[in-house]
C-alpha cells in the first residue's frame, strides 16, 4: 500500500480496520490497507470501515472501479476519525461478474483532492499540473480498461508531485452459490456433519434439508417410509474468499436408503445439492486372512472387534503313529537272561 507521509511529519495517516460502527449480519465489511480479496454474491452489502487520522475538512474521496462501474464519492470522517463506506444490496444487485477496487483518498497537507474525477468529461486530472491536466480516460470513449485504471489512478496519486495518499480493498463479485461437500457413506444411529461453502456473505441464512430417496414419488421400487432432518443453518467465515456453512445430522432412527442433501437460501436465490448412502447398523464387514477372522462395525459406532483364531483343518485320513522299538528290545534281552540262568542251574545239579 503506497504511503507518503508529508514534510513536517505532523498528520501521517494510517488508514486501517476500525470495528467502530455496528454493521448488520448478511454484510461483508473490507479493511482498507488489509491484504486478500474477498468474495460476495450479488445482493450482499459491502461496508469499508476504517481509521483516516488529521481529520480532514474535505473528507475523503472514495473510488470504486470495477467491469464496466465506475463511482466516486465524498464521505465524511467521525469525529473520531473513524469512517464508513456502504454499497447496499441495491448496489451490488446487478453488479457484473468480476474483481472491483476500492481506493480510499486522503488529501493530507493541503486539505484538497490533488486527483479528482470529472463526471463532464470521464478523465482523470491532476489539478497540481498546469491548473488541471488530464491523466487518463475513466469513462466514455478510450477508457482504459478496470484493472488498468486502478493502476493508473493509484500511480497517480501516489506520485511525488502529489500530497495525497490512499489506501485500497477490493473484492470479487460472482452469481450466489452454495456447494454441498461430498458426504460418504454412513451408518443407521451415526452422528455426522454435512458441511459445504457458499460464495454468500457471513450471516445469510440457508435451509438444509436431508430426506430418504424413498420419499421421491418417482422412485416406485422402494417403500414409502420417510426419514429425514431439516433445518436453518447460518453462513460463517471461511478463507480462500469461501464462506461455510455446516449441518449436523443424526441418524438414530433413520432407515438404511440412499439420502439427499438439498441447500438453498433463505432470502438468496441459491441451491446445492448431493446424495449419500446410509448403511443398516447391523451390516458388518468381515475380513479373512490366514490367521484371523475380524468383525468390524461401523467406525463411528462403538464398534467390536472380534478376532477368532483361524481353524486348522484336519485330514481326513490320520497316519499310523510309529512306536520306538526300545521297550521291545529291553523285554527281549530279560527273557534271554532268564533262560541262560535256568541253564546254568541245571548243569550243577
Amino acid at each position: 500500500m503506497p504511503l507518503r507521509l508529508s514534510f513536517l511529519g505532523i498528520f501521517w495517516i494510517a488508514l486501517t480496520f476500525a470495528v467502530c460502527l455496528a454493521v448488520p449480519v448478511s454484510a461483508i465489511t473490507l479493511t482498507p490497507g488489509s491484504s486478500g480479496t474477498a468474495t460476495i454474491a450479488n445482493g450482499d452489502p459491502v461496508y469499508i470501515n476504517g481509521v483516516a487520522t488529521g481529520h480532514p475538512n474535505a473528507g475523503l474521496q472514495v473510488w470504486l472501479i470495477g467491469r464496466n462501474t465506475v463511482r466516486v464519492s465524498t464521505i465524511q470522517v467521525n469525529s473520531d476519525n473513524t469512517y464508513s463506506y456502504e454499497l447496499k444490496s441495491s448496489d451490488t444487485q446487478n453488479l457484473a461478474s468480476g474483481q472491483y477496487m476500492v481506493i480510499v483518498q486522503h488529501p493530507m497537507m493541503n486539505g484538497q483532492f490533488d486527483i479528482v474525477y470529472s463526471p463532464a468529461s470521464g478523465k482523470v486530472i491532476n489539478k497540481q499540473l498546469g491548473g488541471g491536466m488530464t491523466i487518463f480516460q475513466l469513462t466514455s470513449a478510450g477508457s482504459l480498461q478496470s484493472t488498468d485504471a486502478a493502476t493508473a489512478l493509484m500511480e497517480a496519486i501516489g506520485s511525488q508531485n502529489i500530497d495525497d495518499t490512499f489506501a485500497t480493498a477490493s473484492f470479487y463479485v460472482s452469481p450466489p452459490d452454495a456447494l454441498v461437500k461430498p458426504v460418504g457413506d454412513h451408518y443407521v444411529g451415526e452422528k455426522f456433519t454435512i458441511s459445504g461453502t457458499t460464495n454468500l456473505a457471513v450471516g445469510d441464512r440457508l435451509q438444509v434439508d436431508v430426506y430418504s430417496s424413498s420419499f421421491n414419488p418417482t422412485t416406485k421400487s422402494q417403500s414409502g417410509e420417510y426419514t429425514g432432518a431439516s433445518g436453518v443453518v447460518t453462513v460463517v467465515a471461511g478463507n480462500a474468499g469461501r464462506n461455510m456453512w455446516s449441518f449436523d445430522v443424526d441418524a438414530s432412527g433413520f432407515r438404511p436408503d440412499e439420502y439427499i442433501v438439498k441447500v438453498a437460501g433463505i432470502t438468496e436465490d441459491v441451491a446445492g445439492s448431493t446424495t449419500f448412502t446410509l448403511l443398516p447398523a447391523t451390516a458388518a464387514t468381515t475380513a479373512t486372512t490366514a490367521e484371523t477372522v475380524a468383525v468390524v462395525t461401523s467406525p463411528q459406532l462403538p464398534s467390536t472387534v472380534t478376532t477368532v483364531p483361524a481353524t486348522t483343518a484336519v485330514p481326513a485320513t490320520v497316519p499310523t503313529t510309529r512306536q520306538s522299538p526300545l521297550p521291545a528290545g529291553i523285554a527281549a534281552c530279560g527273557l534271554l537272561a532268564v533262560f541262560c540262568l535256568l541253564k546254568t542251574v541245571q548243569r550243577k545239579e
